[in-house]
């Protein structure tokens, strides 16, 4: 029986290895979510038979509520609301973790080993600051509280006070496995202290905030496995655990930014270069003007961002590009890496909509490209085409690479307004000569350059 164990879990880690490697690109995605969901499932049928379990009633409950919200979830939420629902599930995945590591330390009696007792440490810990940090994310992406950075003096020195106070209870919980009190502090410490690390942190920093917490839940998984002693749980979580790290890394370096930078930065402050915005003027365009430049072109690159989610254009967006190919216009989306609220925001949106992946291009593959473009149409996006991130040392965009829309012979932006990116910056392109402001609904927008272009 115990051999049958082995190789069932060993067969949910190829499983899961194989999930993840289809999960980076999006041709091979659902097959990998297919690997990633068989692994789970072949690892939660062996546990519970391996376990030995006498009733499995409130199992089965358990599953039946938890499919139908799971299935609920998942046909009601719209892509707009994708990154706060992977938020929300890195903080499940990490309260679990931490409430998991609990429930075991009351069930245990007698002396726990001191590889147990580090292990539920380490569990509690990480598993409360994921999960409150990532209910803090849902609540700035889901706008229940501002987005932008929530700042106040002392509050690095409290931070660090705080985990002071969180090491010498584990310390003292490790000396002496029987003090539940100091226990429950870490608990208590590790929630506080998951709510004052991801509040001072802005929305343009979302994507990477994430990429760290799914990480962190991964982390929590793994310590839950040692205190279980479950080889599938410490594989899996630390597949996560590694794979949210490295995402973390790209996710950085397409900003270029530290990790430090952005968790303490409080990048995303409204600047006061918005008052000097306001006095500043541009030239409205009409979905008209913009259709005879499209019309007239050989080469349109079209930059989505996080405005084009907000106005479920994708698809709309998506019988424009057949209506301009029809044309015999190369058509071309240039994709940034922390374009929207989360890594890939802009792939799922597209592939909702049934883009053709064989469109879709990475930052580096096409930047090249704008010179030679005649128009790059931007739907919704802001902060990654800001030429400030080249220009202005000053400006906290400083040295992220942007997609350089602004090279492209003329530039058509649709938008709502001309209010600044998550990052509170203002945008010098929008008062560019060659710039097209539309100004108005994306989805409307489009839709009325698909009439004009078909007429």
């Amino acid at each position: 029986m115990k051999i049958i164990i082995a190789l069932a879990y060993l067969l949910s880690s190829i499983l899961f290895i194989l999930g993840l490697k289809n999960l980076s690109s999006p041709k091979t995605a659902r097959r990998g979510n297919r690997f990633a969901m068989s692994g789970m499932l072949i690892a939660i049928i062996v546990t519970l038979t391996k376990n030995e379990i006498l009733d499995f009633t409130f199992i089965i409950i358990g599953l039946i509520i938890g499919s139908a919200i799971g299935v609920i979830i998942a046909r009601k939420v719209q892509m707009t609301a994708m990154p706060q629902m992977v938020a929300l599930f890195n903080g499940l995945g990490g309260g679990a973790s931490a409430f998991v590591a609990l429930a075991e330390y009351y069930r245990l009696t007698g002396e726990l080993k001191i590889h147990i007792i580090i292990s539920m440490v380490i569990s509690l810990f990480i598993g409360a600051v994921t999960l409150t940090g990532s209910l803090v994310a849902f609540s700035k992406l889901q706008g229940v509280i501002k987005s932008t950075p929530v700042v106040f003096k002392a509050q690095h020195f409290l931070n660090t006070l705080i985990f002071i106070l969180f090491l010498t209870a584990g310390i003292i919980v490790i000396i002496n496995p029987a003090n539940s009190t100091f226990l429950l502090a870490i608990l208590a410490i590790a929630l506080a202290l998951g709510i004052l690390i991801v509040i001072p942190i802005g929305g343009a920093d979302m994507p990477v905030v994430i990429c760290l917490l799914n990480s962190c839940s991964g982390l929590a998984a793994a310590a839950t496995g040692f205190v279980l002693s479950n080889n599938i749980l410490i594989i899996c979580g630390a597949l996560v655990g590694a794979s949210g790290l490295i995402l973390t890394r790209i996710m950085c370096k397409a900003m270029n930014r530290s990790l430090a930078n952005i968790i303490f930065g409080a990048v995303g402050t409204i600047s006061g270069d918005i008052d000097k915005k306001e006095k500043r003027k541009v030239i409205k365009y009409t979905e008209e003007d913009a259709a005879m430049i499209l019309e007239s072109a050989q080469s349109v690159i079209i930059i989505p961002g996080y405005g084009l989610a907000v106005a479920q254009a994708q698809f709309a967006l998506h019988e424009l590009v057949k209506t301009l190919i029809s044309k015999d216009i190369n058509v071309r989306y240039a994709i940034h890496p922390v374009a929207g609220r989360m890594p890939g925001h802009m792939n799922v949106l597209l592939a909702e909509a049934n883009v053709s992946y064989d469109l879709l291009f990475d930052l580096g593959d096409i930047n090249d490209d704008f010179q030679n473009t005649d128009v790059a149409l931007v739907i919704g996006a802001n902060d990654v085409i800001n030429p400030a991130a080249r220009t202005n040392k000053n400006s906290p965009l400083y040295g992220m690479p942007i997609l350089n829309a602004d090279k492209a012979k003329t530039v058509v932006v649709c938008k709502r307004s001309l209010s600044p990116g998550f990052s509170g910056v203002d945008n010098e392109l929008f008062y560019y000569k060659k710039t097209m402001m539309v100004f108005g609904d994306a989805k409307d927008s489009i839709n009325k350059l698909i009439k004009i272009l078909k007429a």
